[in-house]
């Protein structure tokens, strides 16, 4: 492991997106579907289901993937670019 990475020192240190949209679509499955099953508000379902998560809540992702038969690292990927 390198140590001497810093996020102060460096400008890219890669970015997490949300692959949810492309999971309920090949599943089928509608943003009100998952937000009903799931017992979560459909603005929280809309907003994974369009990548615009600011901050992760874990209750909800292991509902995501309770749901959909799915791990994290399904949903959730880190490019580091």
């Amino acid at each position: 492991m390198n140590h001497s990475k810093s996020i102060i020192s460096i400008k890219e240190y890669g970015s997490i997106s949300i692959h949810l949209k492309e999971i309920m679509d090949s599943k089928h499955i509608t943003r009100n579907y998952l937000a009903r099953i799931s017992n979560t508000r459909f603005e929280v379902i809309n907003k994974w289901y369009n990548n615009n998560v600011e901050k992760m809540d874990l209750d909800i992702l292991a509902r995501i993937c309770y749901v959909l038969e799915c791990s994290p690292n399904d949903i959730i990927k880190y490019d580091n670019k």
